[in-house]
């Protein structure tokens, strides 16, 4: 699953190349370079409706990267210092943003995509910002261990992200992965998640390709997330991916197909006295 992330690098490398760019990303032409797509893609079904869904994802991509670098701005300006990325891939934030002096970040992902990422970061001789550091470990397995072992202290306050991971998890693996990073997560911790919207396989996976990022997502958000996240003891707020680019001056013009429930794009805030978890 780890190639997709390659595929989320092409979009921001050329979203990075735009000249009113959301966001600017130097290494994600040399990820996308690596990983074979840059500067032409493998064929992709041509028709207008398979298109369309290309757009759309990739209009996405571009939005919650946005949303997320805005969220971690404010964890950070509010004082946090411990950053996780679950399921990192191709990100690149710890060699793009300003970090405040004493951040530390954490890459968790499994081998085969950090070690990919290495061999790039290598070649551009790319610096981090911030401290950095990777935990090669499967989601599925103990990761909070080893994230422990890594040095993440959950006495204090972490910012959490998932992003694009969490529409690939069957729904109780979701479930124990929001109990882990609870048990993880002191008061006035920040968490930035995105989710699958309601009934987002069925339009975009269904007649997805063998192999695709869409043929391989099988979680939705909740109907009520705010709710869902209320009991693992977080304050959350829920943005459309509309709402979000509107305010960052990209609207969509086209009109919503269906009426539009909650939206997937989450920020939240650990409760005080959030009842913590086995990890």
């Amino acid at each position: 699953m780890w190639a997709t992330a390659v595929g989320v690098a092409r979009v921001r490398a050329l979203e990075t190349e735009r000249g009113d760019a959301l966001f600017h990303d130097p290494l994600a032409r040399a990820f996308a370079a690596a990983g074979g797509l840059w500067p032409s893609s493998p064929p992709l079904p041509d028709d207008e409706a398979a298109r369309r869904r290309r757009l759309a994802v990739s209009f996405s991509i571009v939005i919650r990267t946005k949303f997320l670098d805005d969220l971690l701005q404010q964890a950070c300006a509010d004082g946090v210092r411990q950053v996780v990325l679950l399921g990192a891939g191709m990100d690149s934030r710890a060699f793009r943003m300003d970090w405040p002096e004493g951040t530390r970040l954490f890459e968790v992902d499994t081998a085969a995509p950090l070690d990919f990422k290495a061999s790039v970061l290598r070649r551009e001789r790319a610096v981090a910002r911030c401290e950095r550091i990777t935990v090669p470990v499967d989601l599925r397995e103990d990761w909070p261990a080893a994230l422990a072992a890594a040095g993440h202290d959950p006495s204090g306050p972490t910012v959490w992200i998932a992003e694009g991971l969490l529409i690939y998890l069957p729904e109780d693996a979701v479930e124990l992965l929001l109990a882990r990073i609870g048990a993880q997560s002191a008061p006035g911790s920040r968490m930035g998640l995105t989710l699958g919207s309601r009934g987002v396989i069925e339009r975009f996976g269904a007649n997805a390709a063998p192999g695709s990022a869409a043929s391989m997502w099988v979680s939705e958000m909740p109907d009520d997330p705010v709710d869902w996240l209320a009991g693992h003891g977080w304050e959350a707020d829920c943005h459309t991916v509309r709402e979000r680019a509107a305010a960052y001056g990209r609207p969509i013009t086209t009109p919503p197909q269906r009426e539009e429930g909650p939206g997937g794009l989450i920020s939240a805030v650990r409760r005080q006295g959030a009842s913590r978890l086995p990890g």
